[in-house]
């Protein structure tokens, strides 16, 4: 096979949340560039990929090691190696820290929640997939963070500081892995195009933390006023970003994490 500009066919690639949103995007991108994928995902069923691209679909949840182990043990029996790890799964739960009607309030389980699938299943998927990659001698880390991360936001604070965890993980990881031949690289999405991710309940808390009506909010997002180039950014343009990121095009690219926000920034 010709070899496209990126240079992705053959490569292992596994995707974790890699059924919807970000996920799916990036899923097929990578099948489109020729790469073999595994989809991590916590859906029970395979949701389907429109491609003649060789990928795997194993349910899992990034927060128990014995799932992500049978992930791991997956990709290797099928494809023999696992070149780039995308830590895409995540979730968010609006709270506020103080809410006096007691409605949507912070508590130990959001907390708790968050914290485990955005940061415990990062950690432990990173680990035993660098394992692997450090007896290969290379391999890519792409860790998905949020534009959140780096600039907080309104009911969203724990989330938020996951992210920003996120971006510290990639620094000192990069730091730790670059002298295995391992890069370590994150991606900030801003605001995005709607998905199935956004649903009811989830829009319902975060506008009752802003003070607004969910029609407030979802036109808030249409306007993207704050951003410089006017409008949402798609799941495309963050799934080509990554790839991009996993590939030896950007092979000196290394500990930092790149923000995908059309410009948007708090000033």
């Amino acid at each position: 096979m010709e070899r496209s500009w990126l240079g992705l066919e053959g490569k292992t690639v596994i995707v974790t949340g890699g059924a919807s949103g970000i996920g799916r995007a990036t899923v097929n991108e990578f099948l489109s560039d020729g790469a073999n994928v595994v989809v991590a995902d916590m859906n029970p069923n395979d949701p389907g990929f429109d491609t003649e691209g060789s990928y795997i679909y194993v349910r899992c949840d990034v927060t128990k090691k014995d799932e992500i182990d049978a992930v791991i043990a997956a990709a290797m029996k099928k494809y023999g190696k696992i070149d780039v790890l995308v830590n895409n799964a995540g979730i968010n739960i609006p709270r506020l820290l103080v809410d006096p009607d007691g409605k949507y309030e912070l508590d130990e389980n959001v907390w708790d929640k968050v914290m485990n699938v955005n940061l415990k299943g990062l950690f432990l998927f990173s680990q035993a997939a660098v394992r692997e990659m450090m007896k290969a001698g290379s391999g890519v880390v792409v860790n998905v963070s949020s534009e959140s991360g780096l600039e907080g936001s309104e009911g969203q604070s724990v989330y938020a500081a996951t992210k920003n965890a996120v971006n510290s993980l990639t620094r000192s990881w990069a730091k730790e892995l670059g002298k295995h031949n391992i890069r370590v690289v994150g991606v900030a999405p801003g605001i995005l195009e709607a998905t199935g991710l956004r649903t009811i309940s989830y829009e319902t808390a975060l506008a009752y933390t802003r003070g607004i009506t969910v029609e407030q909010l979802r036109a808030g997002y249409s306007k993207t006023s704050t951003t410089p180039l006017g409008r949402a950014g798609k799941l495309t343009e963050v799934a080509s970003t990554i790839a991009f990121m996993a590939s030896d095009r950007a092979g000196y690219i290394h500990g930092t994490t790149l923000n995908i926000a059309g410009g948007k920034t708090r000033g």
